[in-house]
């Protein structure tokens, strides 16, 4: 047939390659599903051959794992303010409430702060009643670990407006900012926050207890602050951008 023996007896090592990649790919997104493609690659260790993306963009549309879009929602003509970006960790911390219900219906809420600098998780208070007491008690113990903020970003929530909120906030010498009321893009960083949660754990299990719920949370902020590539930090997690601000010397 005039045809060389090593074109005869060649065989391409693509197809156990792409293999590779394809079963880091589903295990990703079976363990991850509210992840699209640019996280997923992210995550998608060297050994399984991270390699071009386009060649794993190629892979994960071949697996069906696109995720549907949301639709733009049409606004009104508006003016955009850009929120304010801090310079460096502890400058300011945003905090906020969500409420969910336990699979016998009665409701519970969580409680989460947020670093703004590096958008690192400080913690999520699971309980089913929050008086400022206990919100409180909980940030004393993650300013034992992390050291005070200078300010804290708030809604008009009555746990915040509290006069006990306000006098630990002015012992502390932290200032409270308020974003004015319906305004939530002035709290932008910790809604966002609020999203990944809920999409990763609020939405996605069913709970029988709190405990379950805690549990469940603790784990996905170890993930969130360690492991999860961040767009807004370039593909980076909070805890490097953390540690490359910790290197530099304040001015």
């Amino acid at each position: 047939m005039n045809m060389d023996r090593k074109g005869y007896y060649y065989e391409s090592t693509l197809k156990a390659q792409d293999l590779k990649i394809k079963t880091a790919l589903k295990e990703l997104a079976e363990r991850y599903p509210e992840y699209g493609f640019k996280k997923l690659y992210g995550l998608l260790p060297k050994e399984a051959g991270r390699c071009n993306h386009k060649r794993v963009h190629r892979l994960y549309c071949e697996l069906g794992l696109n995720l549907k879009r949301k639709p733009k929602k049409r606004l009104a003509p508006r003016t955009p303010e850009t929120l304010e970006q801090p310079r460096y960790l502890n400058e300011c911390w945003s905090l906020d409430f969500m409420s969910d219900a336990l699979i016998h219906g009665r409701r519970f809420r969580t409680l989460n702060v947020l670093d703004d600098c590096n958008r690192e998780g400080l913690g999520i208070k699971v309980a089913f009643s929050l008086p400022a007491q206990q919100v409180i008690h909980f940030l004393n113990g993650i300013l034992a670990d992390r050291g005070k903020p200078e300010m804290i970003r708030v809604d008009n929530g009555p746990e915040n407006i509290s006069t006990c909120f306000q006098t630990w906030a002015k012992e502390k010498q932290i200032k409270i900012r308020y974003i004015q009321p319906g305004k939530t893009a002035q709290n932008g960083y910790i809604e966002r926050f609020n999203r990944s949660y809920r999409e990763a754990i609020l939405d996605r299990y069913l709970f029988e207890n709190i405990h379950q719920v805690q549990r469940l949370s603790n784990e996905w902020l170890k993930h969130y602050n360690e492991e999860r590539p961040h767009e807004a930090l370039k593909n980076k997690t909070p805890r490097e951008i953390a540690r490359q601000l910790q290197q530099i010397p304040s001015t």
